[in-house]
């Protein structure tokens, strides 16, 4: 099978205690350390003999007290902003540990400058031999705003309004660094030609940066911009910048619908249909039977509290559900945070009942994210079944339990996947943009 319909797989975390999943930290085998590095390296290793292309680390910028204008009920379960740590210097110590798999973390265009993180993701990829990704975020909800209170708190559009002249700039910073700027002749005593690096002199509606960057060019020029929006507006900014979309959609069916979407968005933004690699989150469950498989899910939900999902709901929606009885209608609920997981929530419930507490207990074993229960053959064939009709490009894996997920994936179904020549059994080059097969700069 040639190289363009191979698979591309991610492992998706959170440098916390809940990932999609809100029953990682209470994992019945063993302890989850997921304040140590050391917890983090294993997974990296794992993730890097399977092959994978790459992992990323979701991140936000505020604990969530939607949920009755309070922290109380989401610190108490531990919902997914319960803990979250700066992914980014994590990251830099994986680069130490792997050689190969992509690194990527979320870093938000409304609460940072675009020479902050062109810097660190410069140095990131110098320092990974180009293996540096950026997930792109318009931070959204009310807790990340009043941790920023300098900022203004923008509208849906507006923060993406915002988030197109961050680009603009951190892509400039970027190139002001011609590739053969650099010269380091020992012998006369130039290290770099300044004709060869540029200010930028950048005046914005939002932003004045002068530049240049203080980093020459790094391995890959720029890192892998990674985007999620579900929006219109957010597929209209990840057509314009993306290289990687992620997305969730509960079955195929929705994942051909986002995919051509997207694949039409990038038409329209000027690019080719497959400029950005489409990867599709999903929460495998692994058993030697599927009776196994099913025991494994079971007992995941079962230490799933609803009142979790709906403290994490309500901070990715921006949306209070304390004061809405747990058997009212998910149905007349409005959001003014992410619209996309709003909106498929509701396609689930496809016009039958789905009350609030229904709603949690959903969000709470898994924000969504389709599970796939059975063998690790069943599962290989389900993966192929959904990249065989162009409904993705590859995969997004979300744990159910840390190592554990990835471990059984690797273990289990990445060599079904290889055999079926579905996947790659080496790496073949250095960088994240190699491993996606992507060109060198997004231009």
């Amino acid at each position: 099978m040639s190289k363009s319909k191979m698979m591309h797989m991610c492992g998706f975390l959170i440098a916390g205690p809940v990932v999609h999943s809100h029953a990682i930290w209470r994992n019945p085998k063993h302890d989850t350390k997921f304040l140590s590095l050391e917890h983090y390296a294993n997974i990296a290793r794992s993730l890097e003999r399977g092959r994978f292309d790459f992992l990323f680390f979701a991140d936000r910028l505020a604990i969530a007290d939607r949920y009755g204008m309070s922290h109380e009920t989401g610190i108490r379960h531990g919902d997914q902003d319960a803990t979250r740590m700066d992914p980014l210097p994590i990251l830099g110590a994986l680069a130490a540990v792997t050689q190969h798999i992509g690194l990527g973390a979320t870093r938000s265009t409304t609460y940072d400058a675009p020479y902050n993180i062109a810097r660190e993701f410069a140095t990131l990829d110098h320092i990974s031999a180009g293996r540096a990704a950026w997930n792109v975020v318009t931070s959204m909800n009310d807790g990340e705003a009043l941790n920023f209170g300098s900022v203004p708190h923008l509208g849906h559009d507006e923060r993406y309004d915002r988030a197109d002249e961050f680009m603009e700039v951190a892509f400039k910073l970027w190139d002001s660094w011609d590739t053969d700027a650099l010269i380091l002749d020992r012998e006369k005593g130039i290290y770099a030609d300044p004709d060869k690096v540029h200010y930028l002199n950048h005046k914005g509606q939002w932003f004045q940066s002068r530049g240049p960057l203080n980093i020459p060019k790094s391995p890959q020029g720029k890192p892998v911009v990674i985007q999620a929006g579900s929006s219109g507006r957010g597929k209209a900014f990840a057509a314009r910048w993306s290289e990687v979309i992620f997305a969730l959609q509960p079955n195929m069916e929705r994942m051909r619908i986002f995919s051509d979407d997207v694949r039409t968005a990038l038409v329209n933004a000027g690019r080719a249909p497959d400029a950005s690699k489409i990867l599709m989150a999903v929460m495998p469950f692994v058993g030697e039977s599927r009776s196994e498989a099913e025991d494994k899910r079971d007992l995941h939900d079962s230490l799933v509290d609803p009142l979790v999902g709906l403290s994490t709901l309500g901070s990715h929606t921006n949306a209070d559900f304390s004061d809405l009885a747990l058997d009212a209608s998910i149905e007349g609920v409005q959001s003014t945070g992410s619209q996309g997981n709003l909106m498929a929530l509701k396609s689930i419930a496809a016009g039958k009942p789905m009350t609030i507490a229904d709603a949690g207990r959903i969000y709470g074993r898994g924000v969504m994210c389709p599970r796939l229960v059975g063998t690790a053959k069943d599962i290989a064939d389900e993966l192929a079944d959904i990249v065989a009709s162009g409904a993705t490009d590859g995969f997004v894996i979300s744990p159910a339990f840390l190592p554990d997920t990835f471990d059984e994936f690797v273990d289990g179904v990445i060599p079904i996947l290889q055999d079926k020549g579905l996947f790659r059994r080496e790496y073949d080059g250095r960088t994240l943009r190699h491993h996606l097969g992507l060109q060198d700069e997004l231009v």
